[in-house]
C-alpha cells in the first residue's frame, strides 16, 4: 500500500457539477477528519501519495473511475474541505490546476503565518518547486505539468500530487510524491512509480542509472560558456549522423548560453541546485545531458519509469481487470473510515454502494 507513482488517464473536458462537488467536499472532510483522529494526519499523506488509494478515494467521492478530471477534482474538493479546519487538524493543502498551481509558494507561506508554524518550514516552498521542476524537466516523458497540489502538516511532513498532459495523445499522467520516503529528491524520488502506458522517448535524469550523468552535467555547467558551445558545435557532427531522432535544436536550444553564463558565474554545488537555476528548461537540460554523454562517456536513463496504468483497466475488466488485491486493501481501509465518519445514514450508504460497484 505504501507506494507512490503515476497514473495515465484519458483527458475529459467539462467540470464536476456543483451538486456533486459540494458532496465530494463534505464527504472528503468527514473521511479525513476520521483518518486524522484515528491514525494522525501524516497517515493521510501516506495514503494520498499512494496512486491506488487515491484512485479508490476518488471513486468513493463519486468521480469518474478513469477520467483525468479525477485528479484535479479530488484535490480541489480536499482543498476546499480542509480550508476551514486546517489549523485545527494541522493539515494544509496548497496549489491546484493551472494558475492556482503557480500560487502554491504564496499559499504555503500564508498557511505558515496563519498556523504560527516555524519559519524554517519555508523550505517547503523549495520542495514544492523542485518536485514540479523534476517532473517537468528532469523527467522528460512527454507530459507537461498543468496541476500541482502540495499537502503538508504542522510537523513539516509533506506530499505532492501533480498531473501532466501529453498533447499528442490527450492522456494525462499523475505523479505522487511522499516526503518521508525521499532521501534525495534527485534520486528515484517516485518510489514505486506505476503506469501501464510506456513512452518510447524518455529522458530520466533522476533515475539511479543517471547519477553519474548528473555529476557530469554539473561539471559541464562550471566550465566557461564559450568552451561548452564549441563542444556543442562539434557534437552536432558526431551525434546527428548516428542518432536520427536528434536535431540541431536538441543540441543548441534557445537560451542555453544565458543559462551557462549564470552557472559559470555562480556554480551549482549539485544537480538539485542546478535544477533551481532560472531559465533551465527541458531543452537546455537535454542538450547538457547529451553533451555529458559524449564528453564524459556516462549513461543517461531512457527507460520510462511507469509500470502500471489506470488508463484502460476498469471494473468491467475491459481491456484488462484492475489489481484486485491492492484495490481490496484500499477499499477495506475506506470502508472502515466510512463506518466511523460523521455523515448522515443516506450519505454513508451512497458512498458504500460506490465502493462495492468498483468491481
Amino acid at each position: 500500500m505504501r507506494r507512490t507513482g503515476t497514473a495515465d488517464l484519458p483527458l475529459h473536458g467539462g467540470h464536476a457539477p456543483r451538486w456533486l462537488f459540494s458532496r465530494m467536499v463534505r464527504l472528503s472532510r468527514a473521511l479525513i477528519e476520521v483518518m486524522a483522529l484515528e491514525f494522525g494526519v501524516e497517515e493521510f499523506l501516506r495514503r494520498i501519495a499512494d496512486p491506488h488509494w487515491f484512485q479508490a478515494f476518488g471513486c468513493v467521492l463519486g468521480f469518474d473511475w478513469h477520467s483525468s478530471g479525477l485528479t484535479t477534482t479530488v484535490c480541489g474538493a480536499v482543498k476546499e474541505a480542509l480550508a476551514p479546519v486546517a489549523r485545527d487538524l494541522g493539515l494544509f493543502v496548497c496549489g491546484g490546476k493551472a494558475r492556482a498551481s503557480r500560487r502554491t509558494p504564496e499559499e504555503i507561506l500564508s498557511w505558515l503565518e496563519k498556523g504560527g508554524l516555524p519559519q524554517e518550514f519555508s523550505a517547503l516552498v523549495q520542495k514544492s518547486r523542485l518536485a514540479a521542476k523534476i517532473d517537468n524537466t528532469a523527467l522528460q516523458d512527454g507530459y507537461q505539468l498543468y496541476h500541482h497540489c502540495f499537502f503538508f502538516t504542522r510537523k513539516g511532513a509533506w506530499a505532492v500530487v501533480q498531473q501532466g498532459l501529453n498533447e499528442k495523445t490527450s492522456y494525462a499522467r499523475r505523479y505522487h510524491w511522499l516526503g518521508e520516503r525521499i532521501r534525495k529528491m534527485t534520486q528515484e524520488p517516485h518510489s514505486g512509480i506505476a503506469s501501464q502506458r510506456k513512452e518510447e522517448t524518455v529522458l530520466n535524469l533522476v533515475a539511479r542509472e543517471s547519477l553519474r550523468a548528473q555529476e557530469a552535467i554539473v561539471s559541464l555547467t562550471k566550465e566557461g560558456p564559450s568552451r561548452i558551445m564549441k563542444e556543442i558545435e562539434r557534437a552536432k557532427h558526431l551525434v546527428l549522423p548516428r542518432r536520427h531522432s536528434l536535431t540541431e535544436a536538441d543540441l543548441k536550444p534557445r537560451g542555453l548560453e544565458k543559462v551557462l553564463l549564470k552557472t559559470y558565474e555562480s556554480p551549482p554545488k549539485d544537480f538539485e541546485a542546478l535544477l533551481g537555476v532560472r531559465g533551465l528548461g527541458p531543452k537546455n537540460l537535454r542538450a547538457l545531458a547529451l553533451l555529458s554523454e559524449l564528453v564524459y562517456d556516462v549513461s543517461v536513463s531512457r527507460k520510462d519509469p511507469a509500470k502500471y496504468s489506470f488508463a484502460h483497466g476498469g471494473k468491467d475488466g475491459h481491456p484488462y481487470p484492475v489489481n484486485r488485491k491492492v484495490y481490496d486493501e484500499s477499499i477495506a481501509y475506506l470502508e472502515e473510515l466510512l463506518a466511523k465518519a460523521r455523515l448522515e445514514h443516506s450519505e454513508k450508504m451512497k458512498a458504500f454502494r460506490r465502493l462495492h460497484q468498483l468491481f
